[in-house]
């Protein structure tokens, strides 16, 4: 959540409701947070010096907008172009692609690069492990409960294939 977060602020700082209604109204397509875990992961990035807060009074009350740092940009980038390692492959890609045009064209190379590579690699191994169950002989009293969890397989299968065609016509 953290990267999604510097990523919106690299487009404004805001305040924590703001990004909450950022999350509300787009992010939440891919991405859903309430407001305490956004309020979690800005205090987060704040200690990390990542993120800083400045202060005002609006109306008699105290209002904090976030801003990115220079190191919370730099932090985004390496974030945006490094390999996809989490298990989620969907909401990271989708989160990298929201955030895309915030790059360089050749760091939006890198990082489709590596979405590319993530779900290629993913679908190889649900290739494999069908292969594998194509394979076995499966006993007639199991054969509908084998049909059921090999639809899952499919999903997955179709789904990785419908997102590696996705990305290939994503423009660098």
């Amino acid at each position: 959540m953290g990267n999604v977060i510097l990523g919106l602020l690299l487009l404004e700082p805001a305040t924590l409701y703001a990004l909450r209604k950022h999350f509300e109204n787009a992010i939440s397509l891919f991405y859903s947070a309430s407001l305490g875990s956004i309020g979690t992961a800005l205090s987060s990035l704040h200690d990390r010096g990542l993120v800083e807060v400045l202060g005002a009074v609006e109306g008699g009350r105290r209002k904090k907008t976030y801003s990115i740092t220079a190191a919370g940009t730099a932090a985004f980038r390496a974030w945006m172009r490094e390999p996809i390692t989490q298990r989620d492959v969907e909401t990271v890609a989708l989160s990298r692609l929201f955030f895309l045009g915030l790059l360089e064209p050749d760091e939006r190379s890198q990082a489709l690069a590596r979405i590319r590579e993530r779900i290629a690699a993913d679908e190889a191994v649900l290739v494999g492990v069908s292969a594998q169950l194509d394979a076995i002989t499966v006993p007639a009293e199991a054969a509908e409960t084998f049909y059921f969890q090999r639809q899952v397989l499919e999903y997955g299968l179709r789904s990785h294939a419908m997102a590696r065609q996705f990305f290939d016509q994503v423009g660098d």
